[in-house]
């Protein structure tokens, strides 16, 4: 067996590009990685999620989640084992191997009919909304940080839907976090709203997360004279 300070190298670059070897080298050379294969998780991702709850704490005693951008189902496994009965109900463009106590749609979260299924299959209130959702890059900052965050809001939108009350949004940003426009919305609706980069995030990518808890509920309508 190597030593965690060995480093490995690829047998054979025959055939693939720069770029391909980089990443099978970092692949090769992560420590995440390797323990999410000793610990079962079916992907490095997951420990995003731990790290993230082991801050903020908002997974424990949750019964109903949505996972957002499940595929491949690292962060919806975090979630079954630190809650063992939990509801969870996720959502990807990409196939998503099953997992015992979910249900997962294989379909896009920004189709017109995609929050009604997932709240129909959730069958109640969410205690969190969970996205690791990121919109594929096009290779132009300020493009891809307006469909990342396109994909943010759409999942806040949702979130403001579903949560009960004391619920939690948790999602993934960009290098600078959530717009302003967006802080501001999610600080209306809820108590905090932080931004963090858990350990696990390579230090050279641009991702953050956003943890907005304590959902102060949706307002009631207001009455107009003569609706009584």
């Amino acid at each position: 067996m190597r030593g965690e300070g060995t480093r490995q190298r690829i047998k054979t670059a025959k055939g693939r590009s720069n770029s391909s070897i980089k990443w099978i080298q970092r692949q090769l050379n992560d420590p995440y990685v390797r323990k999410a294969k000793a610990e079962g998780y079916r992907s490095r991702a997951a420990y995003k999620l731990i790290e993230l709850d082991e801050r903020f704490k908002f997974l424990r005693g949750a019964k109903r989640v949505i996972d957002l951008g499940i595929a491949p189902g690292g962060w919806t496994q975090v979630v079954r084992r630190v809650c063992p009965h939990a509801q969870v109900v996720g959502i990807d463009l990409l196939p998503t191997d099953p997992i015992d106590g979910a249900i997962i749609l294989q379909m896009d979260f920004m189709d017109d009919a995609a929050p009604a299924l997932l709240t129909e299959a959730l069958g109640g209130p969410a205690d969190i909304v969970l996205s690791d959702m990121a919109a594929n890059t096009v290779g132009h900052p300020q493009t891809d940080h307006l469909r990342t965050m396109a994909l943010v809001e759409a999942g806040g939108l949702f979130a403001s839907e579903i949560l009960r009350p004391g619920g939690t949004y948790v999602a993934k940003v960009l290098a600078g976090g959530a717009d302003n426009d967006l802080v501001a919305e999610l600080k209306r609706q809820f108590t905090t709203v932080k931004h963090a980069k858990p350990p696990a995030s390579r230090k050279d990518s641009s991702e953050w997360y956003v943890i907005a808890q304590g959902f102060k509920g949706r307002p009631e309508p207001a009455v107009e004279d003569g609706d009584e």
